[in-house]
């Protein structure tokens, strides 16, 4: 059996190491956090001192940080993974960030003789905690190939979108910017009703067995009309942080964008009045200026 690292013990990294223990990998993970470190012990894991401990004897070590300057610092850092990963070995960047940060730093991991699968991910914690992840990864085929057993444990779809490193966050960033634009249509679409005088009731049912019905849609509306703004596992700083990323890649390109730079504005005028809540929080803006509530 293969002996995996995971760095990164956030909500969805826990989840994800926990579907690697039940999966009956060997598991090393590191995280700043003590209190992290010890739910990851109590789920059956080891843990370790620094992120280049992880990769002492690891056939694969899942990189799950927030940002780009954080997934540089534990791979090539005093303490990075290329000290101390075996060469063939691999790093499965699962982190979202940008394709330009990533296209760097699998240039001195392949130098190191190590491999790299780019391949961020969709799902939220739900996904992370049930293993249904969807995964978008770039790598060598045979590398892809050879992880199949790794990433299933954590993953349900997973998708091989190219094999040039940096593919994984490019697709990633198209998905992160219809995402974004979808909850902000949820968040006007429920606020217009409800200020017209519809029972969230109704809008769920008929919006939710409509064209445009999706998961999405069910959760985010759901949790909207449960008043649910916090703790829900999709925090307003992950999403502002993605949608970023994806109107820098727009600029890159020279691509338009006006829905999604107008959900960009959304998301940063909730996230400064709600800094600690979750997506669906930016609704509350939306019923502050139209003098209404979204509720069941």
């Amino acid at each position: 059996m293969k002996r995996i690292g995971f760095i990164g013990l956030g909500d969805m990294g826990l989840a994800m190491s926990k579907n690697l223990i039940k999966a009956g990998f060997e598991l090393t993970g590191y995280d700043l956090r003590e209190e992290r470190l010890e739910m990851l012990e109590e789920a059956g894991a080891k843990r370790a001192t620094n992120p280049g401990a992880v990769g002492v004897d690891a056939d694969a070590v899942f990189i799950m940080v927030m940002n780009g300057k954080q997934g540089e610092d534990v791979v090539l850092g005093e303490f990075g993974l290329v000290n101390t990963l075996p060469k063939g070995s691999t790093i499965i960047l699962t982190a979202t960030i940008e394709p330009s940060e990533v296209k760097s730093v699998s240039k001195k991991i392949h130098a190191a003789g190590i491999e790299m699968i780019d391949s961020p991910v969709s799902g939220g914690v739900n996904g992370s905690e049930a293993g249904t992840l969807t995964m978008m990864a770039a790598a060598k085929r045979e590398i892809f190939d050879a992880n199949q057993d790794v990433m299933g444990a954590v993953g349900k779809k997973i998708f091989h979108v190219g094999e040039e490193i940096g593919m994984g966050q490019t697709v990633k960033a198209a998905l992160q910017a219809l995402i974004a634009t979808t909850f902000a249509a949820i968040f006007e679409s429920l606020v217009l009703g409800a200020k017209a005088g519809i029972p969230g009731s109704v809008m769920h049912e008929v919006f939710t067995n409509s064209a445009v019905a999706s998961p999405i849609l069910d959760n985010c509306s759901r949790m909207i009309m449960d008043r649910k703004f916090k703790d829900t596992g999709s925090r307003i700083t992950t999403i502002h942080k993605d949608i970023g990323i994806s109107m820098n890649m727009a600029k890159q390109n020279g691509v338009a964008m006006f829905t999604a730079a107008a959900a960009q504005e959304l998301f940063q005028s909730g996230i400064a009045l709600f800094p600690d809540e979750d997506n669906w929080s930016v609704v509350k803006l939306l019923e502050q200026i139209a003098g209404t509530e979204v509720k069941w």
